[in-house]
């Protein structure tokens, strides 16, 4: 199979889809990786280290979606690049279709057989590629939140972590998963006051019993959540519904009983965002205030770690891409339910449940799509 790797082109989005240790892999397995140039520049890796690895360099990425079996990407294509997808061709990558209507209609459109990652499950029922990215953007929210905190960004002015004689920040971490998990352990490491609040108590039981005491657990209830939110300096939106759009927790009206300046890090903007008051932004442009609450809505935010991001995204996607690559998708996914989990589109059929409710679009199931045409 020829595996192509464009460049990502979204705004500061400095991750590349495969790094040259991962084609190395795939050339050993026997196949071809056609790389756009300098689609590597972002981890360091110039387009001499590719060519090392055994792929070849295409001048654009026109090239690299004409040549291409399996288009391997990072994230969501972009309308441009949807426009170069054609039938029969796989592409994988995050994609996020369930609040943006715009991309589904564009790779329904190309025909294609999209496959995304972070529906992708495993045996315990996790999401195993999305876990990675969940991992890093969690870290990331709390330095990104305790610099938004700073006076000149527009925040409180509040240190995180106090000093002797001033009592620290208030950190609330909505959603115990992988993302306040992380961001948790960072905020307990600054020295903050840290409360996480979900709706699962076996996994407020499993983070008590993780955190020792250092973090305050909250089971979730309107009354709790409002209560929590009023009181702190940096509110962490880590919600996940796999595929879905995520359910909008923090109302409009909320924000006027913040603090003033108070700072808001929404990390599931990527499905839509868990504040009503959020829309997406950029590293260009980070945040924005309203009703006198920071808001930092960075639909990539791990792309401003880009080495770090992609060495860890690959650990987590190349055994799937070798499988794909070895085998096809309609034999990998017919032989793994779990690979078979990650399909969303396929033939202009959206095959993912949650994506077809959250856009009112009707839809076949991953299984019935195995038997339409390639």
């Amino acid at each position: 199979m020829l595996i192509g790797v464009p460049k990502e082109i979204k705004v500061h989005e400095y991750r590349v889809g495969l790094t040259p240790e991962a084609v190395r892999e795939l050339v050993h397995h026997g196949h071809e990786v056609l790389v756009q140039s300098s689609a590597g520049i972002g981890i360091g890796a110039d387009d001499a280290a590719y060519e090392a690895a055994g792929a070849r360099i295409a001048a654009d990425a026109k090239t690299v979606f004409a040549q291409a079996d399996m288009v391997v990407k990072v994230k969501e294509p972009q309308p441009g690049e949807c426009r170069l997808l054609r039938p029969g061709q796989v592409l994988f990558t995050y994609l996020h279709l369930a609040p943006d209507p715009r991309q589904t209609e564009l790779l329904m459109q190309s025909g294609c057989t999209a496959i995304a990652y972070e529906t992708v499950t495993d045996s315990h029922g996790h999401l195993p590629l999305l876990a990675p990215m969940s991992e890093v953007a969690g870290r990331m929210a709390i330095q990104v939140g305790a610099v938004a905190l700073q006076k000149a960004s527009g925040g409180r002015g509040v240190l995180l972590g106090g000093v002797p004689g001033v009592a620290p920040g208030d950190v609330l971490v909505i959603g115990g998963g992988t993302v306040g998990m992380h961001a948790a352990r960072m905020a307990v490491g600054l020295g903050a006051r840290v409360t996480v609040l979900d709706k699962s108590l076996q996994r407020l039981r499993e983070l008590d019993e993780l955190f020792q005491g250092r973090v305050n657990t909250l089971y979730a209830t309107l009354h709790s959540l409002e209560t929590a939110v009023v009181q702190a300096d940096l509110v962490i939106g880590a919600v996940l519904v796999p595929g879905a759009a995520a359910p909008k927790l923090i109302h409009h009206d909320m924000l006027p009983r913040m603090r003033g300046g108070a700072v808001v890090v929404d990390v599931a903007i990527d499905q839509g965002g868990c504040f009503e008051t959020s829309r997406p932004t950029t590293h260009d442009e980070p945040t924005y205030i309203e009703s006198g609450v920071v808001h930092y809505c960075v639909a990539n935010m791990p792309g401003a770690v880009a080495r770090s991001s992609t060495y860890a995204l690959n650990n987590a996607t190349l055994p799937f891409v070798l499988t794909l690559a070895d085998k096809g998708w309609r034999r990998a996914c017919a032989e793994d339910p779990h690979l078979l989990a990650g399909l969303n589109v396929h033939r202009g059929q959206v095959t993912y449940a949650a994506v077809a409710q959250a856009l009112e679009l009707p839809y076949i199931t991953a299984s019935q799509a195995l038997s339409l045409p390639q």
